[in-house]
């Protein structure tokens, strides 16, 4: 541990009189402002590269996942685009507690945090095919396609009330504890403490991500909804009111995805004039 102690007493010398790990957070993100400009970069050609492979698709509810290589390729990016600028606090921190070894360990850091969310995308590509396979013909969007879209959004607002979530955003919200409570030296220990604190993330925001799929999982619009809440939650200061904003705004997207799902902004309906032509199912 002497070199979690030594990072940490040379943040808390560099910030006697911050005022907490808050000031901790911002001052280590001041300092490595190159390495969040550089993360916030490769999340903006993530995006760029996202729009161009998504151009032309169908970006409603039960989209086509298309062959796994490509998917997975794809998911890599829209993972860069969605979680880069809120991890990006926490790359920052690990970056100044490591500066006198170089830029290589948050660089495996990151590397292994997005390892973590490549293989949740197989996972869920794996779910989405035997969700196909297996029940796809009981789920045409004017069947029960609406009304499964809809159940995945409101487990998505149930799950931000859970006593699990909470735990989880706690660890991605306070970058220093949760480095200085798994602190593991050395390269091996980057990519440890990446994909700590992935899982963490992985299970503050599965069910956001389950809630994009509802909607439209090669959808830019969706896409750049979920990114924000997600954003939110990790950054903004007024936590209770982020959480409870986005179950509200979750469970108004389910009542209107089966009332009245033209209403919704965004969401491309199967079998619309703006949708794709014939019928179209979650799960086809």
């Amino acid at each position: 541990m002497v070199g979690v102690d030594a990072a940490s007493a040379a943040l808390v010398t560099d910030n006697s009189s911050s005022g907490g790990v808050t000031s901790n957070v911002l001052t280590a993100a001041r300092a490595r402002l190159g390495l969040v400009a550089l993360l916030l970069l490769l999340a903006a050609v993530a995006w760029w590269a996202t729009a161009n492979q998504m151009a032309g698709m169908d970006a409603g509810p039960g989209t086509d996942l298309g062959a796994l290589g490509w998917f997975a390729g794809a998911w890599v990016v829209m993972m860069a685009a969605m979680m880069f600028p809120s991890v990006a606090p926490t790359v920052a921190l690990y970056a100044r507690m490591t500066r006198r070894r170089g830029i290589l360990r948050p660089v495996l850091f990151t590397a292994s945090y997005l390892l973590v969310w490549s293989a949740v995308g197989v996972v869920a590509y794996g779910v989405f095919e035997l969700g196909r396979a297996w029940f796809g013909s009981h789920l045409a969007w004017d069947g029960g396609g609406r009304w499964f879209a809809a159940g995945v959004l409101a487990v998505a607002a149930a799950y931000e009330l859970t006593p699990l979530k909470d735990v989880c955003l706690a660890k991605c919200r306070s970058p220093l504890g949760f480095l200085l409570g798994c602190w593991t030296d050395g390269r091996a220990g980057a990519l440890e403490m990446g994909a700590r604190h992935a899982a963490w993330c992985v299970g503050c925001c599965w069910a956001l991500m389950a809630a994009l799929f509802a909607l439209g999982v090669m959808s830019l619009v969706w896409m750049a909804v979920v990114a924000a809440l997600i954003t939110a939650e990790k950054t903004l200061p007024w936590r209770r009111t982020v959480v409870w904003g986005t179950t509200v705004a979750l469970l108004t997207i389910a009542v209107l995805v089966v009332v009245a799902p033209h209403s919704v902004p965004g969401l491309v309906v199967p079998g619309s004039a703006n949708g794709p032509v014939g019928p179209m199912q979650v799960m086809r």
